[in-house]
């Protein structure tokens, strides 16, 4: 790999980590839902999925999770929730980005999925079907979260074109 492949790597998964961090101080949005996050630092995976492409993208993904799991949340249960959700997502969008799919919609499926990669960790960990019923909840708030993240993304990708 070249210096300035792990540089680019390196800068955006900084950038991840320190939105990811800041982000988990916003709790009172968890208190809707237990979990529900805006997922600010995807705007960095999909413009990093667009601008570059998916092994950059879900390094950027996997090594963001594991270094806040390092800096914040340790390695139990959380971090299980946040490498499965990342590692859904990342594919998801990886999948219908190929279908030529707007990146608002690249967006919502990705944070869809986000969602069902963290509920069928639930299901795993807690070894109780049960979970399964928390779902539809949080696909319903998937949605505008997911709209939010690729307005910003659409935003940020138009922007950036001028500068890369």
């Amino acid at each position: 790999m070249k210096t300035k492949d792990i540089t680019k790597i390196a800068i955006l998964t900084s950038i991840c980590v320190v939105i990811s961090i800041i982000e988990s101080y916003f709790t009172f949005i968890g208190d809707i839902i237990p979990g529900l996050k805006l997922g600010l630092a995807n705007i960095v995976i999909i413009f990093t999925l667009y601008e570059y492409n998916f092994k950059t993208a879900i390094t950027v993904s996997l090594v963001r999770v594991l270094i806040v799991a390092l800096l914040r949340t340790g390695f139990g249960i959380n971090f299980f929730f946040s490498l499965s959700g990342a590692i859904f997502s990342i594919i998801a969008m990886y999948l219908f980005k190929k279908t030529k799919l707007s990146v608002i919609g690249v967006s919502i499926i990705g944070s869809l999925f986000h969602s069902i990669g963290q509920v069928l960790v639930g299901v795993l960990f807690l070894n109780n079907y049960n979970v399964m019923y928390y779902l539809p909840y949080l696909l319903i708030f998937s949605i505008p979260t997911g709209i939010v993240i690729g307005i910003i993304s659409k935003k940020m990708l138009d922007s950036a074109s001028k500068y890369i």
